[in-house]
């Protein structure tokens, strides 16, 4: 793998994490967002353990599972 490669990856990764981040604030707020994959709407799921709940959409297109520790 080459620089450039390494960092096009680095830059992506950071894009995505800064989505999902945005995502799981606007979800927790009680703004309505809806999946870029399905126009569904995206929701909070807390888990039955206390450990993960879901932030995510019916189909799962959007799937995010949160560490509540």
């Amino acid at each position: 793998m080459d620089l450039s490669s390494l960092k096009t990856l680095q830059q992506n990764s950071k894009r995505s994490y800064n989505d999902q981040k945005s995502i799981i604030k606007k979800v927790l707020a009680g703004k309505v967002i809806t999946c870029k994959a399905c126009q569904q709407p995206v929701t909070f799921a807390p888990a039955a353990d206390t450990r993960s709940a879901k932030v995510g959409c019916a189909k799962g297109c959007t799937d995010i599972e949160l560490d509540i520790s």
